[in-house]
Order: C-alpha cells, then sequence, then structure tokens
C-alpha cells in the first residue's frame, strides 16, 4: 500500500490535490502527515524525499514528489483512470492541469487557501479578476465540449479537477462572485466526498498559521521550507 506524505490540510493546496484524487479514485493508501512551520519539518521532509517538499508518495522503494507526478504515478501503478479516456478531453485536461500549476499567480497570491476562514466579498482588483475569469472560461469550455457525463470538469472526476480544487476553495473562501456555471462545479467540488472528509480533518488541526489575508507567499514559503 502507498503513503503519501502530507502538511496541514488547513493550507497546503499542494498536498489536497493528490490526495483529493488517490482517495476518491479508491485506492487505498496510508498517511504521513507532518506539520508546517515548525522546527523539525524541514528535517522530517526530507527523511522522505530529498526535494524537502510535500506532498511525497512512497510505494516500496519508488519515492515520487510534486502533485501531478504523484497523480500519473498512480494511474499507471494502480490502473485508476487519472485522465479523460477521450484523447481530445484528455489533451485539454492535461493542458489545463498544466496552466493551474504554473499560472493563476494573482489569484493564489491574494487569496491564500485556507479551510478555517470565510471572508466576505469584496473587490479582490483586476488581476484576481482576470483569473477567475480564466477559471470561469476553461469550465464553461470543458464543461460544454466534455461535462455531459458528470458534474465535473471533463465529466468524471479526473486529475484536472483534483489540480483545481484548492483554486475552488479560495473562491468559497473569500466569497467570490460566480457565474452559474462556475458556481456549480465549484459546488460539485465542495460537496464531494473525499474533500468534505479533507475538510473535516483540516478543521480538527491545532496547528495555525499566523496569516491573514498576507497572499499565499507567505503559506506556500511553509510548504517550500517544509
Amino acid at each position: 500500500m502507498p503513503t503519501l506524505v502530507i502538511a496541514n490540510k488547513c493550507y497546503s493546496s499542494w498536498s489536497l490535490r493528490p490526495w483529493l484524487l488517490i482517495k476518491q479514485l479508491g485506492v487505498a493508501f496510508d498517511e504521513i502527515f507532518i506539520p508546517l512551520d515548525l522546527p523539525d519539518t524541514k528535517e522530517k521532509v526530507l527523511r522522505h524525499s530529498p526535494a524537502g517538499k510535500v506532498p511525497i508518495l512512497i510505494d516500496g522503494d519508488v519515492i515520487v514528489w510534486e502533485s501531478i507526478s504523484i497523480m500519473e504515478y498512480v494511474g499507471e501503478a494502480y490502473g485508476a483512470p487519472v485522465w479523460p479516456e477521450d484523447r481530445k478531453a484528455r489533451a485539454m485536461a492535461r493542458s489545463v492541469a498544466a496552466e493551474m500549476h504554473a499560472g493563476f499567480s494573482a489569484l493564489r497570491s491574494a487569496c491564500p487557501m485556507n479551510l478555517g476562514k470565510k471572508y466576505a466579498q469584496k473587490d479582490r482588483g483586476e488581476a484576481v479578476a482576470r483569473d477567475v475569469a480564466r477559471f470561469s472560461e476553461i469550465v464553461r469550455q470543458a464543461r460544454e465540449r466534455f461535462g455531459a457525463g458528470g458534474p465535473f470538469l471533463f465529466g468524471a472526476f479526473s486529475a484536472a479537477d483534483a489540480m483545481y480544487a484548492p483554486l475552488v476553495t479560495r473562491l468559497d473562501t473569500y466569497s467570490i462572485a460566480l457565474d452559474a456555471t462556475t458556481r456549480a462545479y465549484v459546488d460539485a467540488i465542495l460537496l464531494l466526498p473525499a474533500f468534505q472528509e479533507w475538510r473535516s480533518d483540516a478543521l480538527k488541526e491545532q496547528w495555525i498559521v499566523e496569516a491573514d489575508e498576507v497572499g499565499e507567499d507567505a503559506i506556500e514559503n511553509y510548504r517550500k521550507a517544509a
């Protein structure tokens, strides 16, 4: 059985991504939880991976790091449907997943993932608005072209949905206004039993990052230091 090394469920967007996919696909796995921003955090993470970052998947003598690589490995090793079956849908799913990995910096910086908070709606600037508009465009295009088989981007839940799940939590946490199609997609992620399990665990955590709307850099640095 593989083991996934993760950080705080309240804050760790990168940990959420592979955890959510593996859980949703029904692949059994163990967890190792390493709280962020503690004196021994770095040492504990380095015991599992020389990259010094979470998440990390350990499967026997195989060590995989970086969220997309972990998800790809799970698909290959356990025959799990990580990506859509349709070739055209799979191409788009991989493209938007990679876009998430490298993009949406304004939204990620202005609205760090924090499942323990809820903020009132307010203007968060043009750059954030552009990121939200781009996300809504992705949702609309994917749903129109490939979403007939279910409520997710490509119908059934896939790695693309897992990649966007932390962004979904930001839209909810910061009460960002959404069109009806995007709102329905956001709700589908938030109502996913696997996500609700993650959120429930997050709200029980005793470790608090003292950052209140200070931007993802503050919280993301904890991940990089881990």
